[in-house]
């Protein structure tokens, strides 16, 4: 009886034993109750190292599980990483609105600046609803090039539209009969912020707003462009978007419309040369076009789409050369501004890299929309500061220059005929 007592005994000090081992090499949970939701989550425990993900942001006030989801007193890994929303990327499309949205986040209202989920959804970037439309069209399956499918089913919820197309239904590439198409299906649904980004580190990028506004980074030890250079994603969110990003997506290449496949630029471009990292060597282009990023011409409703469903690309991009430069006879478009709520100081203080003032004068697109990271200064001068480098370019309008143009071409074709760069 003694020894099974003992037996028992020890059976309980070694049960003990491993259950204060266990417990002592858990962490100490360390408690973070943002001030948004009031409740406590431990995922500082395992991730203090990380981050904050920007100065909108802040760890304090929005936590970790409000956008990201999670088990938030879960101090087991798998445990609380197994209701994450959208694995790593809270901004995937299929979860966006859940951990994104919200009238005080971005979901709200299109007069306050606020509906950039319902943009993004409408926008070319996500529907791609221009490449199907022309390979559509082209093969016949669609009698005209007005946008009727995309990705997915996209409704216009405003109560207005510009382009008149209310909605899309999904591409259904098993209806397709044209093997064109089929190969168009089956080759090319690549190209949008849904998919999930091709094979490479010259490709490697999130889904969902963060394809954009989370920057994929290459080390400093890399070699050369293309060869074995690796990219990590990190933790951030910013406006400050380096072309290199655009890259990720844009001028990796070129879709051949014979075979339906996409083949990759030959070219090898080195770190950091701009000139031909930029743009590939079928192109043509000023040197404003490479020394400047693509987000320091391109606009907010541009890149993110205005709230309606366009059939194409060229009907959402407005900036022309003139847009900055005017022509002989007419200045560019310019706005005093003079209201302190300016949808043009709300993004100065996002990117701030101009310190905008009332009275300032900026240049404005055809459709009034703010280039708030330019001005004019007191003797005429126009002034850019570059979105991502901080890099100020000054410059003057092309009325008065000696330009021999006739002021109504106003494409870039017709620019360059003086103003292109040879490479």
């Amino acid at each position: 009886m003694k020894r099974w007592i003992a037996l028992g005994s020890a059976i309980l000090l070694i049960a003990i034993l491993v259950a204060w081992w266990v417990n002592s090499r858990q962490p100490k949970p360390v408690v973070l109750i943002p001030t948004l939701t009031g409740k406590p989550e431990y995922c500082l425990t395992c991730h203090s190292d990380v981050p904050q993900i920007s100065p909108s942001h802040p760890v304090k006030t929005f936590g970790c599980v409000i956008c990201h989801g999670g088990v938030a007193l879960a101090l087991d890994a798998n445990l609380a990483h197994s209701t994450l929303r959208g694995g790593a990327n809270p901004s995937d499309l299929s979860v966006v609105q859940e951990s994104c949205g919200g009238s005080n986040c971005h979901s709200g209202a299109a007069a306050d600046h606020n509906n950039h989920i319902q943009r993004v959804m409408t926008s070319v970037q996500s529907t791609y609803a221009g490449a199907i439309t022309n390979i559509l069209y082209t093969f016949g399956a669609q009698s005209d090039l007005t946008a009727h499918y995309g990705i997915r089913v996209v409704r216009d919820s405003q109560v207005t539209t510009s382009t008149g197309v209310r909605s899309l239904e999904a591409f259904d590439p098993a209806k397709a009969t044209n093997p064109a198409i089929q190969k168009f299906a089956a080759n090319c649904l690549v190209c949008h912020i849904n998919a999930q980004p091709m094979a490479g580190a010259q490709f490697a990028r999130f889904t969902g707003c963060a394809a954009c506004h989370t920057p994929t980074q290459t080390p400093v030890s890399s070699s050369e462009y293309g060869g074995n250079q690796r990219k990590k994603l990190i933790h951030t969110l910013t406006t400050a978007i380096p072309y290199t990003q655009c890259n990720t997506c844009h001028n990796k290449g070129n879709y051949d419309l014979r075979t339906m496949t996409f083949v990759q630029r030959s070219d090898q471009p080195l770190p950091n040369d701009r000139l031909h990292n930029y743009y590939q060597p079928i192109a043509q282009f000023t040197q404003c076009e490479y020394t400047l990023d693509c987000i320091d011409c391109h606009t907010r409703t541009e890149a993110m789409g205005d709230g309606d469903i366009h059939s194409n690309e060229a009907q959402i991009q407005n900036i022309r050369c003139k847009t900055c430069h005017g022509t002989p006879t007419q200045l560019p478009l310019t706005k005093r501004l003079t209201d302190p709520n300016d949808i043009a100081f709300r993004q100065a203080l996002l990117n701030p890299v101009v310190n905008l003032q009332l009275g300032d004068t900026v240049l404005v697109t055809d459709q009034g929309e703010p280039l708030w990271n330019t001005r004019i200064l007191p003797d005429g001068t126009y002034q850019l500061v570059g979105k991502a480098t901080d890099e100020v370019f000054t410059f003057r309008p092309v009325m008065g220059s000696g330009c021999t143009q006739n002021g109504i071409d106003q494409s870039s074709a017709y620019c360059h005929t003086c103003h292109a760069v040879l490479r």
